[in-house]
């Protein structure tokens, strides 16, 4: 006996509203979380940064504190200038450092100049080979004592970082988008600056980051060439076996690379094409 054929099964709304995804899937977060996971970063660092300021303010005002502990934490005549001294030294070398890696960067990405490009990054590369202590003496032995001297001698050493960023993100820059630029009627010189450095800008501005974080480190060694810096008051703490002031030093060297780096990021942010 031959079996029927089964009905031809027909879906009803109700089965269709199934097939939909939930409604706690498919809605989207509310603005405020989506800005606060994006952001995520940009958030904490502020917080760690006042966190360890007020840590490091009650841990001075409940110790117990000899004369010498007095004379090396005194605001207005040590950390203040010290603290200002830091920030002149890694502003003034991070400038010379971008004003001279990225336009060198540039021009040794374009076709008449690559071939100098190896030997210019092996010089560089030379900045950096040589230990941070060495490359001050040696700038000390050429240009003397003072806070530019330092100064010289940072920007060469955190050149490699800006460059080398400079060339792979021009580099990677995809070849076609470049042609289509050159095809609309752009110039070699409209097309850097309206297409190449606005997408190869965030690999430039890590490698600026990058640069100012080993900047802030290498500070603190300037005080040996007459350079000043917070290196001066962890010197103070190891001479006078004062965990105090040693403790004091480094932390506020710790609190002003976390600042740094929190302000190059929020640069690198605002400067990010849209869609990147």
């Amino acid at each position: 006996m031959q079996v029927p054929p089964a009905p031809p099964t027909t879906t009803t709304q109700a089965d269709e509203v199934e097939d939909v995804s939930s409604p706690v899937e498919s809605r989207e977060l509310p603005p405020a979380i989506r800005l606060v996971k994006s952001n995520a970063g940009l958030l904490i660092t502020p917080l760690i940064v006042i966190a360890g300021s007020i840590a490091l303010y009650l841990y001075n005002a409940s110790a117990d504190k000899i004369f010498q502990d007095e004379r090396a934490l005194n605001w207005d005549r040590n950390l203040r200038p010290q603290l200002e001294q830091h920030l002149s030294l890694t502003f003034w070398s991070t400038i010379f450092t971008v004003s001279l890696a990225v336009p060198l960067g540039i021009l040794l990405t374009r076709p008449k100049y690559k071939r100098a490009g190896s030997p210019i990054l092996a010089i560089a590369t030379s900045g950096q080979a040589i230990p941070a202590f060495g490359l001050l003496v040696l700038a000390f032995a050429w240009l003397g004592r003072g806070p530019w001297t330092t100064i010289w001698a940072l920007a060469l050493f955190t050149l490699l970082p800006v460059l080398r960023n400079t060339m792979v993100g021009l580099e990677q820059v995809d070849k076609s988008v470049i042609e289509a630029g050159r095809g609309m009627g752009l110039t070699k010189r409209q097309t850097l600056r309206q297409i190449e450095l606005p997408l190869a800008i965030p690999v430039i501005l890590a490698g600026v980051r990058t640069a100012l974080v080993i900047t802030v480190g290498m500070a603190a060694l300037a005080f040996l060439i007459g350079g000043g810096g917070l290196g001066a008051t962890i010197s103070a703490g190891l001479k006078l076996s004062r965990d105090l002031v040693l403790i004091t030093g480094a932390v506020m060297t710790a609190l002003v690379a976390l600042s740094v780096d929190w302000i190059a990021a929020l640069i690198e942010k605002t400067l990010r094409p849209s869609g990147l």
